[in-house]
């Protein structure tokens, strides 16, 4: 009986220093005009971009002169806001508002339940987000914000990037290939292309961890739960996609990053015969999957972009990336909070300042509406695969929006991500024997990695 009740007050003890999620109760008049000063901490470096971020403030001063907004930038680094946010969290002395990736507010709320949940402020009557301005969110965006499986909202999207295919354009009208769209075709692809140029490496992916995560989900097979058993990435199809790419490794049909020591970006524009004429990458990165001028002014070849190829085309689904935004609550009175959600309903729901952010940095714009102003619609036109490469990106992107999809979110998801990553290289670079021999090893010590961990 004393080792039941021992047990009982030690659990007691346990569940006492989980910290409690940020909810507050908001007066029914929402922000009172009391003059606050709220610290937004950015990633954001270049002035062109700063200038759309300083104009929009300006704008929103004109609707709230009270609230002075403090920009913060970290270096232009998300792990760089994720270290220096953290150390911040305990003492009560970090900022407002903070540029984020859905990991990022699960160790937040791990260590001090500090970021502020946003459904009362979302259905706020004076304050709140109309019915229209919540489904002018891409869906894939906003729902984001809710992926930790708790059915609450923790964060609004800010800007977004996803995967696009890069390829050779001119290459593939040379040689008559069609650009693949499921990943048999792509398979096809690399064949004819190996056969063209037995040097080149037809394929570069930058990212092993996004390849893992999106072919789960393009297959409905298991990665991760946000509820308990969370590591659900140890099964028979997520192996045979692992053995099939491997295969393709072996061929020298493909690359990834951390295979070749480098992004892949300089595979697909380099001009030696080891080149490859795909590649994978952010949405974002453009204008590096460009290759450099000749000497005569023109570039060496033109740059297609199409989606990601897909295993079923009828569900397309490709990741979503870049950062949303989130409130921190922890040692912050009502009116900050009500001041800080009323800039971050700006940002994200003003037509204007989603148009010309995405204009001035090749990002998508978190909004549908923005495809329906004649600036926006003027700047995607100007698209082609030189100098606008970058302009063609984000139409393509935004041609797509129906396909993405985010993964569930918990203390211990970035370390899933970190996981499947190391996995997939490891795998694509054994012989096919050693896979054979060791897969099921590799998957259950990747399994225990991640339960080691957290």
């Amino acid at each position: 009986m004393k080792k039941i009740v021992s047990l009982v007050l030690v659990l007691l003890m346990l569940l006492s220093c989980v910290p409690a999620l940020a909810e507050t109760n908001f007066p029914s008049e929402g922000y009172d005009g009391s003059a606050v000063t709220i610290k937004f901490r950015h990633v954001i470096t270049k002035d062109d971009q700063m200038a759309v971020i300083n104009n929009a403030i300006a704008e929103f001063n004109k609707i709230y002169p009270n609230i002075t907004v403090v920009l913060e930038n970290v270096g232009g680094s998300y792990n760089g806001i994720l270290d220096t946010t953290k150390t911040e969290l305990r003492p009560g002395n970090e900022p407002n508002i903070v540029f984020c990736y859905m990991d990022h507010i699960a160790d937040y709320n791990n260590l001090a339940g500090a970021v502020q949940t946003l459904d009362e402020l979302i259905s706020h009557p004076a304050v709140g987000l109309t019915a229209e301005q919540i489904a002018d969110f891409i869906p894939g965006y906003y729902n984001e914000g809710a992926s930790f499986g708790d059915g609450k909202m923790y964060a609004l999207p800010f800007y977004k990037s996803t995967e696009v295919l890069y390829y050779n354009k001119t290459f593939f009208e040379e040689n008559n290939l069609t650009v693949p769209t499921t990943w048999d075709e792509m398979e096809e692809v690399c064949a004819k292309i190996k056969a063209i140029n037995p040097d080149s490496i037809p394929l570069g992916y930058d990212s092993e961890g996004n390849w893992f995560i999106t072919m789960t989900e393009q297959l409905g097979s298991d990665y991760t739960s946000a509820t308990e058993p969370h590591y659900l990435f140890d099964n028979d199809a997520n192996k045979d996609f692992i053995r099939r790419f491997n295969s393709w490794y072996i061929k020298g049909y493909v690359t990834t990053a951390g295979l070749y020591g480098a992004y892949t970006s300089g595979l697909f524009t380099t001009d030696e015969a080891r080149r490859s004429y795909m590649s994978i990458g952010s949405s974002a990165g453009a204008t590096y999957q460009r290759p450099k001028k000749g000497e005569d002014g023109n570039y060496p070849f033109e740059v297609g972009i199409a989606p990601i190829p897909q295993a079923n085309p009828n569900a397309p689904k490709a990741i979503s990336q870049g950062p949303s935004v989130c409130i921190f609550a922890h040692k912050k009175s009502t009116q900050e909070i009500l001041a800080s959600w009323l800039l971050v309903k700006y940002l994200t729901t003003d037509v204007t300042f989603q148009a010309q952010f995405s204009i001035a940095s090749g990002y998508m714009p978190a909004i549908k509406s923005v495809l329906e102003l004649p600036e926006y619609q003027e700047h995607l036109a100007k698209a082609d695969g030189g100098d606008n490469v970058a302009i063609l990106s984000v139409k393509v992107g935004m041609e797509n929006t129906d396909a993405y999809f985010t993964s569930p979110v918990f203390p211990g998801s970035a370390t899933a991500r970190n996981q499947v990553t190391a996995l997939l290289k490891t795998c694509l670079g054994m012989t096919a024997d050693e896979l054979n021999a060791k897969i099921d090893s590799a998957f259950q010590d990747a399994i225990d990695e991640c339960e080691y961990a957290n």
